[in-house]
């Protein structure tokens, strides 16, 4: 339990800034961790998530990797949502995330086949169940694919797909609290640092939180409130558009397709009457990367220009389906983007040992969740990882200017 002294001055062993889905994972892995015997209490500002990262992403997991480290953590994360309602369930509510291994399939063009190649490779040493296929493997498989430009790709058999992010959120925080998590609806403004460690947290209304190790978990906020502590990260929150659309042509087994261009899509849903529906979305050029900031009354805008010059036509191109569609509805949400090599900040900081960092996600939160809030609670436990290892993900890359680049980001 959270001690209270009064309305002013709590306590908590460890205090976690953030209850989405890493913050909740956190407190979940925690709290069910052997070596752990303390108190957790969870700090998240809005408990409707409503412009929350882990509500608005497209939610799907991947083993299509180009480092190891990514590779091994959605390999783990795979086999935690197969087994959701073993390690989530509370009682007997069990938790369903309507996971859908539909695989994803990255298209190559003649310029990068090799680099697909030498991934490939890489993601089948980890044991990731990935095929590297010529385009005319690929012709065969998907008939209703252009393969103008494409010589070939990678597609995921196995372990790869979708799910429900709202539903895997909501399970972790259902399962935190059932085992002790305390939850408290507030916004961490700062920290206090004293000899070299967080000794509270400070609140947006003036509360003050005494603790013995604290958690940046906070997304879209999460450079703001390190720098508070002194930790510089290069962490900034981007706006991203999901599109939605049905179609009526046949695009049967479609799986979560990357264009040679970037641009994505999959299905969502069952088919109906109307046809199957789809989401959509890509990553604008550099230049013209809009910030998120949900402070701005135009931060659940969507630029349908976006869509209509750049995203359908991309799509059009290589699915012909495609070009007749009826658009549906969209919405704009955070992505965390490390500016340094697109990975997660995770661990301790570099020079305040009791500050934890989960940050930077770029795009991958969801997927990560479960590894990074069971790497967590085991380093917060015993100062090490013991089952899987983060530490490529670590502070000190940063510090030292040592990026841990990741090729494939959508």
């Amino acid at each position: 339990m959270v001690a209270s002294m009064s309305t002013s001055d709590l306590s908590a062993d460890v205090v976690i800034a953030g209850g989405a889905a890493i913050g909740s994972s956190v407190a979940c892995h925690l709290m069910a961790e052997p070596g752990f015997k303390g108190s957790v209490l969870v700090i998240e500002k809005d408990p409707t998530y409503r412009l929350s990262a882990s509500a608005l992403s497209a939610a799907s997991i991947r083993q299509q990797f180009s480092t190891s480290v990514n590779i091994r953590i959605s390999l783990h994360g795979i086999d935690f949502l197969r087994r959701v309602s073993e390690h989530l369930a509370v009682g007997d509510d069990v938790p369903e995330i309507g996971l859908k291994e539909g695989g994803y399939l990255y298209l190559a063009s003649v310029e990068n086949l090799a680099a697909f190649q030498a991934m490939n490779d890489l993601q089948r040493r980890e044991g990731a169940d990935i095929a590297h296929l010529d385009a005319a493997a690929l012709g065969q498989r998907f008939g209703w694919l252009n393969l103008e430009g494409v010589a070939g790709g990678n597609l995921g058999l196995s372990g790869e797909g979708w799910f429900d992010g709202w539903g895997l959120l909501h399970a972790f925080r259902r399962k935190a609290r059932s085992l002790g998590a305390t939850y408290l609806t507030g916004e961490v403004a700062h920290y206090i640092r004293k000899a070299g460690r967080i000794a509270a947290v400070v609140l947006a209304d003036g509360r003050r939180i005494a603790c013995g190790a604290a958690v940046n978990a906070t997304g879209s906020h999460g450079a703001r409130l390190a720098a508070t502590a002194g930790i510089a990260i290069p962490v900034r929150p981007r706006k991203r558009y999901v599109f939605t659309f049905t179609c009526k042509g046949d695009v049967t087994g479609c799986p979560l397709l990357i264009d040679t261009t970037g641009t994505y899509c999959r299905p969502e849903g069952h088919r109906t009457q109307e046809g199957q529906m789809f989401i959509c979305g890509a990553s604008p050029p550099e230049a013209v990367d809009p910030d998120w900031d949900e402070t701005s009354p135009a931060v659940a805008d969507v630029d349908w220009s976006f869509f209509e010059d750049t995203v359908w036509p991309r799509l059009a191109a290589r699915i012909p389906a495609f070009e007749a569609i009826r658009p549906g509805q969209a919405w704009a949400g955070p992505y965390d983007m490390n500016l340094m090599d697109a990975n997660a900040i995770v661990g301790p900081a570099v020079g305040v040992p009791n500050l934890y960092l989960a940050n930077g996600f770029s795009g991958h939160g969801l997927q990560q969740s479960p590894a990074v809030g069971r790497g967590l609670a085991e380093w917060i436990s015993h100062g090490r990882y013991v089952s899987l290892d983060l530490s490529d993900l670590g502070h000190e890359r940063i510090v030292h200017n040592r990026p841990l680049l990741e090729a494939n980001v959508i």
